[in-house]
């Protein structure tokens, strides 16, 4: 994956965590906006990240929107370092012979 494309993905991050911020902004108003978002912030991590990986982030994703109080969390942007920095150091490992 070039660099270009990974923080291209890594603004989206930080743009799709932040949206997930706005329910803070209107108390009472806010947690509605979290029916619209969590399932948008769920297919958002599907498209984003492939295979099981999306899968499971998109399921996380839903339901920490969903659930009242999670919103905090910046679910798009630790995937981001889950793929590309804690991942990556992984599959640079050397083999001995």
């Amino acid at each position: 994956m070039n660099k270009e494309n990974k923080y291209q993905k890594l603004a989206l991050s930080l743009l799709f965590d932040a949206i997930g911020y706005v329910s803070y902004l209107i108390p009472g108003v806010g947690e509605l906006s979290d029916i619209v978002w969590a399932p948008a912030s769920a297919y958002l991590m599907t498209k984003m990240y492939k295979g099981n990986k999306g899968k499971v982030a998109g399921a996380l994703a839903f339901i920490e929107e969903a659930m009242p109080g999670l919103d905090i969390v910046p679910t798009f942007t630790l995937m981001w370092l889950f793929t590309y920095v804690f991942s990556s150091k992984e599959s640079k490992k050397t083999i001995e012979v």
